[in-house]
């Protein structure tokens, strides 16, 4: 197989001639790395799935200063809280859905398919709804206007759901094979919100975003997933990634309770990435793989790649799995 098809064995309930090596976000460390772009980091790091690229339009204030036209306050690069307080605001930073066009370059995308027939092409990006909402709002006013105005609410969640539904299939339209849905929504302390307030608030939502893609689903969350995970199976993702380590999540008891629900996919501990031995790394990779089966798993950090982590480690994690999944 080769590693396209090594994603779609997995994908399809097959057995893999390998667990396919999947990182989601490798968000920077590329002169390190020793990698020539963001783009062929992905098979340069021996990854079998690669990231359609996407862009933030140059006006908009994501990850810079001021609101954005989702309503997020940024400051200094760093998002700070929500504006949507008012259905005006709502109607104020809800973009078109034809905004959805402007975040792709189609000639660079239909490059890369032609570059890399052989990886699977997947979108991931965190446009998920329930962050969307509580970004957009802020996170205490979502809680208060739940109390006071559940309407509200549910309309920031049906906008933020529509627009989320616009990019993917955008995505999906150009040819990506598989979306991984950043919905942030748990902490270590487990879910932001309870099993009543999420069946409630959040369940309709990502139902309707596995509903209308035509593609497997896989939703990413930081944070504690176990009761989570009951809602994942509800809506009809194909799988979770992330299973962050620190959290508590335990591969091999979330292998045995949703294996044969979910496609399980990350759960290598980033914090180790900082660590001079790198020992640790490979261990813990080891760890993955065994826990994780041959079946219904793709490896991958429980996080991403990001600036600062020791490169030695960084280095290893990737090398190490040609030889303990190979």
């Amino acid at each position: 197989m080769n590693s396209r098809e090594l994603v779609h064995a997995v994908l399809e309930r097959k057995t893999p001639d390998r667990v396919p090596c999947f990182e989601v976000w490798i968000d920077g460390m590329f002169d390190e790395l020793g990698v020539s772009d963001p783009i062929r980091a992905y098979a340069e790091l021996g990854q079998d799935a690669i990231l359609m690229p996407s862009q933030t339009p140059s006006e908009s204030n994501a990850w810079k200063d001021g609101v954005d036209e989702f309503g997020r306050v940024w400051k200094k690069g760093m998002y700070f809280h929500g504006a949507i307080q008012t259905p005006d605001d709502l109607i104020r930073y809800t973009p078109p859905m034809e905004y959805a066009l402007r975040f792709f370059n189609e000639q660079r995308v239909a490059d890369i398919r032609t570059n890399y027939p052989h990886l699977c092409l997947f979108f991931g990006t965190h446009i998920g709804p329930f962050m969307g909402t509580y970004m957009g709002m802020g996170m205490e006013h979502m809680f208060a206007m739940y109390r006071k105005d559940k309407s509200f609410v549910h309309a920031v969640m049906q906008a933020r759901t529509d627009w989320c539904i616009a990019i993917f299939q955008r995505a999906i339209s150009l040819g990506a094979e598989v979306i991984i849905m950043g919905d942030d929504s748990a902490h270590r302390g487990g879910s932001m919100i309870s099993p009543q307030m999420w069946r409630e608030l959040v369940l309709p939502y990502h139902q309707r975003v596995v509903r209308e893609l035509s593609v497997p689903v896989i939703w990413h969350t930081d944070g504690k997933i176990d009761k989570l995970l009951p809602f994942a199976v509800e809506a009809g993702f194909a799988g979770m990634h992330g299973l962050e380590t620190l959290s508590g999540n335990k591969l091999d008891e979330i292998k045995c309770d949703y294996g044969d629900k979910l496609i399980l996919m990350g759960n290598v501990d980033i914090n180790l990435f900082f660590e001079p031995n790198i020992e640790l790394i490979r261990a813990d990779v080891k760890r993955s793989y065994e826990q994780g089966g041959k079946e219904g798993f793709m490896l991958s950090s429980c996080n991403s790649i990001y600036p600062g982590m020791n490169p030695e480690a960084v280095r290893e994690f990737f090398r190490c799995q040609v030889e303990f999944g190979g």
